[in-house]
């Protein structure tokens, strides 16, 4: 039976690789197919769905959505959403306006903190055809990476860009309800992305009761411990388990997260979408 990654980017986000080099990896990786699920943007999917077509791996349509609850970020990804409804488009469009928000305030803490870099700087790391305003933590990551601030894309989550780090900042952002709404409007299943970075794990039954259709189990970052939790917990309440390797691609000799196919699921999830 094959076997799904359920959590890519590509350069229709931070990712740094096309879509169709991103399906042709999956192809070459022994994969039957992957979900394309950009921050905050569906413009790589046309491209991946090409590519699919040609190298016989099935592309599920998504999207990664950033939203806020109790001063924390939490990450939703929409999967099998109808990328082409014009609703879906015009919110990524504001969220991604709130991402650039995010990234001038990051950028202004890194001045005050006296790294000198512009929004210019970060603009000129993204990469292919996507958004020209979709950049994000990777890129500031690459450009403090290039002025010598710091060794690579951990050091620069962990000093500076991270939760704990220095410049990070959490601007108002729509919430994970509004999320699985704004999924289930597009046609899409509505599931918690690694939900083990977040340490809330009491929001878990109340997004249910809100339409929560599933549960990122297996990711790069996630403990056996945690894998096992979030396995009970879906079980309980009746979600999906999907698996993701969350692949943005080597920058500077640092994956982040993981290559692609680490985690995966079977592809009879597929139907199940």
């Amino acid at each position: 039976m094959g076997r799904v990654d359920l959590h890519v980017h590509t350069t229709g986000s931070d990712g740094l690789l096309s879509p169709t080099e991103v399906v042709r990896l999956a192809k070459q990786a022994g994969l039957s197919g992957l979900a394309i699920t950009d921050h905050d943007s569906v413009s790589g999917v046309e491209e991946a769905l090409t590519a699919g077509r040609e190298w016989g791996v099935h592309v599920v349509p998504g999207v990664e959505l950033s939203t806020l609850w109790q001063g924390r970020e939490i990450h939703m990804l929409g999967l099998n959403v109808d990328f082409r409804d014009r609703a879906l488009q015009e919110k990524l469009k504001r969220q991604r306006d709130v991402r650039q928000q995010r990234n001038r305030m990051m950028i202004e803490k890194l001045n005050e903190l006296g790294i000198q870099m512009t929004l210019e700087d970060v603009m000129a790391k993204k990469k292919g055809e996507g958004p020209a305003d979709n950049v994000g933590r990777p890129h500031i990551a690459e450009v403090l990476i290039e002025k010598g601030v710091v060794r690579s894309m951990n050091e620069a989550f962990d000093r500076y860009l991270g939760k704990e780090g220095k410049a990070y900042v959490t601007p108002m952002r729509i919430s994970p309800m509004e999320a699985i709404q704004l999924i289930h409007q597009s046609k899409g299943k509505a599931v918690i992305a690694h939900p083990g970075l977040y340490g809330q794990d009491d929001l878990i039954p109340f997004l249910v009761d809100n339409g929560l259709d599933g549960i990122e189990v297996n990711h790069p970052d996630h403990t056996d411990e945690a894998k096992q939790r979030y396995s009970k917990m879906a079980e309980e309440f009746g979600l999906l388990m999907t698996a993701g390797s969350d692949f943005h691609g080597e920058r500077h000799g640092s994956m982040y997260h993981a290559p692609l196919g680490t985690c995966t699921v079977d592809e009879q999830i597929l139907a199940k979408l």
